[in-house]
């Protein structure tokens, strides 16, 4: 039996352990939540009027397949007030991934071009938050930004205010806390990239005549746009449908996607109507993640060309 033939069945099952992770794990649960997104409200444990019962035969299942109804879904896009938190997520999202990416990629590239013995280090202090519970650390940050807290301390202490600023319960403590979150998310993605990018390259850009900052543009960042799209992916996405910062820190004027789910889900018992949100949502986050697969797609054939 040759060496090729050894390796291939483990190497098919491997292959294979991606997709049945998905399976079981992605699209059997949002089979469960369609499902219910599909039902009616009722008031009864669970909450809903099953939509079949598997049960029931071939044709009771067909029946009920002939009645679908998609008023949870219409619902949605006539009340305003999925309509303002999906938007209002959207904005949240893409305001927070700008401002991780104007502080992530200068720390990034400093990282990257350290002396090889420090960027470990550099990378463990990257780390090191997620050593710490993250409710736990929100709460920290409630401590920091509460009128007698430290933050109007310093403040105080250093006279840039005469009186302590209210931060807390305001949108700026909610960026605050999310931009500390999803710091991570941003700089290992951008590192990775940028510290395997070759030096040649600048140095080949400035024998001919371009300047640091110049090279930087022509050269070292289109290089990274692989790195500053995935740290964008995964600071974004998770950030759209965001509960916990926005509920501890934010103000009550206006809620996100997430909020607006706990409310459903947890306080009306509206289990048909939070799942089509949820549904929804999702359905919002696949643009993104096909462009940026069409992207990293044309990316590697032009480096392959």
């Amino acid at each position: 039996m040759s060496a090729r033939s050894i390796f291939a069945r483990p190497a098919r099952l491997a292959a294979i352990a991606p997709y049945l992770w998905m399976v079981l794990f992605f699209l059997v649960p949002f089979g469960f939540v369609l499902k219910i997104s599909l039902s009616q409200t009722a008031i009864a444990q669970p909450p809903y009027v099953p939509l079949f019962d598997l049960t029931a035969g071939w044709a009771a299942i067909k029946a009920a397949l002939s009645e679908l109804s998609l008023d949870n879904f219409k619902l949605l896009v006539s009340d305003s007030l999925y309509i303002s938190s999906y938007l209002r997520s959207i904005f949240v999202a893409v305001t927070s991934t700008a401002i991780l990416l104007l502080i992530g990629y200068p720390i990034a590239y400093g990282m990257a071009r350290l002396p090889q013995r420090w960027q470990p280090i550099a990378m463990m202090l990257v780390i090191v938050p997620f050593w710490t519970s993250f409710l736990i650390r929100i709460y920290a940050w409630i401590n920091i930004l509460q009128h007698d807290g430290l933050l109007n301390k310093m403040l105080l202490a250093l006279h840039i205010v005469s009186t302590p600023v209210v931060w807390l319960s305001t949108d700026t403590a909610m960026y605050i806390g999310i931009v500390y979150s999803y710091l991570p998310f941003m700089i290992l993605p951008l590192y990775a990239t940028l510290a395997k990018m070759d030096g040649a390259l600048i140095e080949a850009a400035s024998d001919l005549g371009a300047s640091p900052g110049r090279a930087f543009w022509l050269v070292t960042f289109p290089l990274s746009l692989p790195g500053v799209g995935a740290g964008a992916l995964l600071c974004f996405i998770p950030i759209v449908g965001e509960f916990v910062i926005p509920d501890l820190l934010a103000g009550s004027g206006s809620m996100m996607i997430g909020q607006t789910l706990w409310l459903e889900f947890f306080t009306n018992k509206d289990w048909p109507v939070a799942s089509a949100a949820a549904v929804a949502l999702l359905l919002l986050l696949i643009p993104p993640l096909l462009l940026y697969d069409r992207l990293q797609r044309r990316t590697l054939r032009g480096g392959g060309g």
